[in-house]
């Protein structure tokens, strides 16, 4: 007759805490329609943004040209950068997982801005070499103005979906909107300093304003840091934006 032998099992010191197998935490049906709910607000808000950029940016292209305002040619072209951002976030929650389309649409929104930098800042040099004269705007100014209204409460709307998100890609949109209210600020007071003192140097100041804000968000967006990001480790916003 053969004596069996057993494996002694090794038990954990005493003391020692037990290892326990890692389980990964399922979301609840509530927080998955959470999340679509609040995608689906982000691509109408993104809707939003790009119908009105279009407008927007027709319209300053328009009256930049004719007035000869490189200052309201950027903030046009500006508008077209929104328009791109608005689209590639469309573009990402189209995705069942737009989570996985995240960095790419940073990276893209991040090029839109350095290309709106590079352009402005050339565009700007090259009218203070020459001291060309600008015209005055009124359309301009009006377009200035109206968009001091609507983009601040279209901005906070977007930031706030972000964030709710986990997104950067969405804050980062919001962030561009955000800008387009600064540079609104920055057109009007170049566009009203030329109508008013005729100081024609003032527009292409405000284009290079323009062009180092545009430069500094290309930067955080390609970094994944945005205005106020999800993932960052600040609890209080800094500059403000929040």
């Amino acid at each position: 007759m053969t004596e069996a032998t057993n494996t002694p099992r090794q038990l954990p010191a005493i003391g020692e805490p037990r290892l326990l197998p890692l389980a990964t935490p399922q979301p609840s049906a509530a927080e998955v329609a959470r999340r679509r709910q609040l995608g689906r607000r982000a691509q109408v808000l993104a809707g939003v943004s790009v119908s009105y950029n279009v407008v927007e940016a027709g319209v300053a292209i328009a009256a930049g040209t004719v007035s000869g305002s490189v200052a309201l040619v950027g903030f046009g072209l500006d508008s077209i950068v929104e328009v791109a951002s608005g689209l590639i976030i469309l573009w990402q929650f189209r995705s069942p997982m737009p989570e996985t389309r995240e960095r790419r649409a940073l990276r893209l929104i991040a090029l839109s801005f350095f290309g709106l930098a590079l352009y402005v800042s050339i565009e700007s040099v090259r009218s203070l070499l020459t001291g060309s004269t600008p015209d005055s705007s009124t359309v301009g100014i009006g377009l200035a103005i109206a968009s001091l209204i609507v983009m601040p409460v279209l901005s906070a709307a977007q930031r706030r979906t972000g964030k709710a998100l986990q997104s950067n890609a969405v804050v980062a949109d919001g962030t561009q909107t955000l800008l387009c209210t600064y540079l609104s600020a920055v057109l009007l007071v170049g566009l009203v300093l030329n109508a008013t003192l005729g100081w024609s140097w003032a527009d292409p100041i405000a284009g290079l304003v323009i062009a180092a804000i545009a430069l500094r968000e290309g930067i955080q967006a390609w970094q994944g840091k945005g205005c106020c990001a999800p993932n960052s480790t600040a609890h209080a916003c800094e500059d403000g934006c929040c």
